[in-house]
């Protein structure tokens, strides 16, 4: 079942179950600039970015998420979302594993075989519905040795010669590629055990891929971010804008919880932190790419085990110079200095109608102005966010909901 974001608690959160669009009052000053800078311009024209996003317990930070990742999909990104309490974080492999299979590979190698199609002077809306290419080729009297020596020609030049697959990873799509043509031909069996071997599947025999003259290595935490790379090719070559990865409740590496699903020992949560450095430093050689990581202030603010324990990590992240204003460009994004900028009692009063407006099964009341001035000097020294902080007092003036 694929991992969802941590709710929070419903007692807390009145919108839990509406639509992230639903909800852009007051954010929508951040969600443009990014909608504008990188989903449209940066990521999409084959630049690579790492994000952080933090503040205070119902400040925002899933919501935000959510936000950004329907904005992805509606720009054409291939979008993969889930929380760090499901996965593994201090192997990357697990992280590769979980990107690829919310991916759809063989969708975007579908978008590669009709680009190839039209390459080749065709065109794939011809081809009639369940028929493959090498089919309609011959139906039509031109599947001969020669369409066929193209056919591998442009699959080679797709694939092989592109420096931004794994030679590995590279061959294994141009073989599932050859499938969906229907040339060269790729029975039912082999096509499942590539896949399987992409998706890092440990319980294949790499002898089963050496009859297809394959000859790969298996999918490790070393070699896992140079597959994610060639992955985000793949998606870029299949037609999509990019790729865009929202990862959320990064907190739970400092968690004592024992009701929590994962506990990260000390050499884990070191792992994990080294990995994250890893991804920063190497970010850069990698196209059309967008990590954007959330969690709560306490993983800065805890100097023991949080990410300033960890040197080498907190030097490439954190801001060094702060200005007055919210810096839309910064990579560590202050959900709580962003909400205290641009949440005015106005922003906050519109923040409660539009909530208010979506509720059709529990009716609320927007809030007026004197309670949203005592959510903004409340926030100031508390320890909850301003979207939460709105969210209960909406249910403090409608005590029977």
């Amino acid at each position: 079942m694929k991992p969802e974001f941590n709710e929070i608690p419903k007692t807390a959160d009145c919108s839990s179950a509406l639509p992230a669009e639903s909800l852009t009052c007051g954010v929508r000053f951040l969600t443009d600039f990014w909608t504008e800078k990188y989903l449209r311009e940066y990521i999409r024209y084959g630049g690579s970015k790492i994000k952080f996003i933090t503040g205070r317990m119902g400040s925002g930070k899933t919501h935000f998420l959510r936000l950004m990742t329907s904005i992805a999909q509606k720009e054409n990104y291939k979008t993969v979302q889930f929380s760090a309490k499901n996965i593994w974080m201090h192997d990357f492999k697990e992280i590769y594993v979980e990107i690829f299979r919310q991916c759809g590979i063989m969708e975007c190698l579908e978008g590669i075989s009709r680009h190839l199609i039209q390459e080749m002077g065709f065109d794939y809306r011809d081809i009639p519905e369940g028929m493959k290419f090498i089919d309609y080729l011959s139906q039509n009297g031109l599947g001969d040795a020669l369409t066929k020596r193209e056919i591998r020609s442009q699959l080679r030049q797709m694939f092989l010669n592109n420096p931004m697959l794994d030679n590995n990873f590279a061959l294994a799509c141009s073989m599932l590629t050859g499938s969906i043509l229907g040339y060269p031909v790729l029975e039912e069996q082999n096509r499942d055990l590539l896949l399987a071997w992409l998706e890092g599947d440990r319980t294949i025999k790499l002898s089963q891929l050496r009859a297809l003259d394959f000859y790969p290595s298996r999918i490790t935490r070393y070699n896992a971010r140079h597959m994610l790379r060639s992955l985000a090719e793949i998606i870029r070559m299949g037609g999509s804008s990019g790729l865009f990865i929202a990862i959320d409740n990064l907190e739970i590496l400092i968690s004592r919880s024992s009701l929590e699903p994962i506990h990260y020992t000390k050499m884990k949560r070191e792992d994990t932190y080294e990995s994250i450095r890893q991804l920063i430093d190497d970010i850069d050689s990698m196209k059309n790419i967008m990590f954007v990581y959330a969690f709560d202030r306490e993983l800065i603010d805890n100097e023991n085990t949080g990410l300033k324990s960890y040197q080498a990590l907190w030097m490439r992240i954190q801001n060094e110079i702060v200005g007055e204003r919210f810096n839309r460009f910064s990579d560590m994004v202050d959900m709580d200095r962003f909400a205290a900028q641009e949440y005015t009692p106005d922003i906050i009063v519109s923040i409660s109608e539009s909530l208010a407006s979506l509720q059709n099964q529990n009716p609320l009341s927007p809030l007026n102005q004197q309670t949203a001035r005592e959510i903004t000097e409340q926030a100031r020294t508390g320890s909850i966010g301003i979207p939460q902080l709105i969210q209960i007092a909406m249910q403090e003036v409608n005590p029977d909901v």
